[in-house]
């Protein structure tokens, strides 16, 4: 699911919840991090760092820990970037060399709605005003939820370039079901604070895709080398 949000370029591994890889053996440092942890949460690390370390596989790279570092973000090995995420019953990581791409991010979260209250205090009015519109069009997808996944991608897409935090309220993201009425499309998001310096200039809007299956939304951002001009430009 995870891989058809990304391009070729990307290695994508993603455990169900009866895929082996849910009980994954973990690095001492790894297991050092969840050693408080309750057995659900030590279970769901185990399997996302086995998708990373099957990714690097793919990649070439020697399978190696994946410890937390500032704000939580992964510690990928020299010359790659990645993305990890983790909900019931699913994971994935995304790798890539550094050379393809400068920054991912992924996330996987329950296709379920967002516990009442949460959408009016993280979602910006025109979000909320857009999700309406998109609910009275397709009622059986939960824009909430896929809203508040991509929420997270585009933080994850953002930090390692950044490493400052990125508030909800900073970025307003559209999302953009495709033609043919399928749940799925891609998504984009305006940033409403300095973006990065990529290519030299900075990057304001990051682009995206999503995609609904399985009792799953997933999201995706990318960011290339050298970005799509503005519109206009």
């Amino acid at each position: 699911m995870i891989e058809e949000l990304l391009p070729e370029s990307v290695v994508a591994v993603e455990a169900h919840a009866d895929d082996p890889l849910w009980d994954a053996p973990l690095y001492p440092e790894e297991a050092a991090l969840v050693v408080r942890a309750v057995a659900k949460r030590r279970r769901e690390f185990a399997a996302v760092r086995g998708c990373a370390r099957r990714a690097m596989e793919k990649l070439g790279v020697p399978p190696q820990a994946v410890i937390s570092g500032e704000r939580g973000a992964p510690r990928w090995p020299a010359g790659l970037v990645g993305s990890m995420t983790h909900c019931d019953g699913y994971c994935a990581a995304a790798l890539v060399r550094a050379t393809d791409l400068v920054s991912l991010g992924i996330d996987a979260e329950p296709h379920g709605p967002l516990p009442e209250g949460v959408g009016p205090s993280v979602f910006l009015p025109a979000e909320l005003a857009r999700l309406e519109r998109l609910a009275e069009r397709w009622p059986d997808v939960h824009w909430d939820r896929l809203l508040f996944s991509a929420k997270e991608s585009v933080y994850k897409a953002w930090f390692p370039l950044t490493r400052k935090w990125l508030d909800f309220s900073e970025a307003d993201i559209t999302l953009h079901p495709h033609a043919d009425g399928a749940p799925h499309g891609t998504l984009s998001a305006e940033l409403l604070v300095p973006g990065p310096l990529v290519a030299g200039r900075p990057l304001q809007v990051f682009e995206g895709r999503w995609t609904v299956r399985d009792g799953v939304v997933a999201s995706s951002v990318v960011i290339p080398h050298v970005p799509a001009p503005a519109p206009g430009a």
